[in-house]
């Protein structure tokens, strides 16, 4: 089972989206345990004060270590969990680091809200800072059911269907192929003959293909990160044979 506590102003944002579908089922199996505390009440403060004026001056109000430390602390125990602060400055959140968190036994995440958070949360207490992109949320909670989310749904069990994990798009490095269902023809648009042949090596293949053009052109810079398979080579260029046949008729 994985811990993951959570640090928060608004812990009663978190209750819908860690109650239902896949984080409320892996609760209900015993696969998760989620806790949510909200750290004003660590505030030594008789008004659960957890912020301040920032030193020098300027706008805003910053974020108190001693609430967050004291916090943290009560959670951790003698143990070494991962403290995850959720930061605009951080890491770029991507599918190779949910993989990694993933394959922890404990998790803390710190969502925080104001100006930013003293500087010494950062260099004494987190282990990690992660943000999901380059914009600026109200705070840190967003961010934090995102991360948890991705991470979650990876635990062995969570999902029905292990394997859709394993496909999903980034495991492999590439976007996903598409996907179809019944009916086989909707208002003209049918499925590809081949998903509906039977023959599994060939699906297979298709896929794959399907997935390196989807890639090629939404994602390109994924294709260029390492040397590529042989396979993906091989189909990248039958796609670009195709295109070159395809713009030669269109002529």
């Amino acid at each position: 089972m994985v811990k993951i506590d959570i640090l928060t102003l608004f812990p009663e944002m978190f209750d819908g989206v860690l109650n239902s579908s896949i984080l409320g089922k892996a609760q209900e199996k015993g696969i998760v345990q989620f806790q949510v505390i909200n750290f004003r009440d660590y505030s030594e403060s008789k008004h659960g004060t957890v912020d301040d004026t920032p030193y020098g001056g300027g706008g805003g109000m910053v974020l108190k270590p001693e609430p967050i430390f004291r916090a943290v602390e009560a959670v951790a125990g003698d143990a070494k969990p991962r403290v995850i602060l959720m930061c605009p400055q951080g890491r770029p959140y991507d599918q190779k680091m949910a993989e990694e968190l993933a394959g922890e036994e404990h998790l803390v995440f710190i969502c925080g809200h104001y100006e930013g958070y003293d500087e010494r949360i950062r260099q004494y207490l987190v282990t990690d800072e992660i943000s999901i992109g380059d914009y600026v949320l109200t705070g840190g909670e967003l961010a934090a059911m995102v991360v948890i989310d991705s991470v979650v749904r990876l635990q062995p069990g969570a999902l029905g269907n292990q394997s859709s994990a394993e496909k999903d798009s980034f495991t492999t490095g590439l976007l996903e192929y598409p996907h179809y269902t019944r009916p086989a023809e909707f208002r003209g648009w049918k499925v590809p003959d081949i998903l509906l042949s039977g023959h599994h090596a060939n699906i297979e293949r298709w896929r794959l293909k399907e997935s390196l053009r989807r890639t090629r052109e939404r994602r390109p810079d994924l294709l260029e990160k390492g040397e590529l398979p042989d396979e993906w080579k091989a189909l990248l260029a039958e796609l670009e044979e195709e295109e070159k046949n395809s713009g030669s008729e269109s002529e």
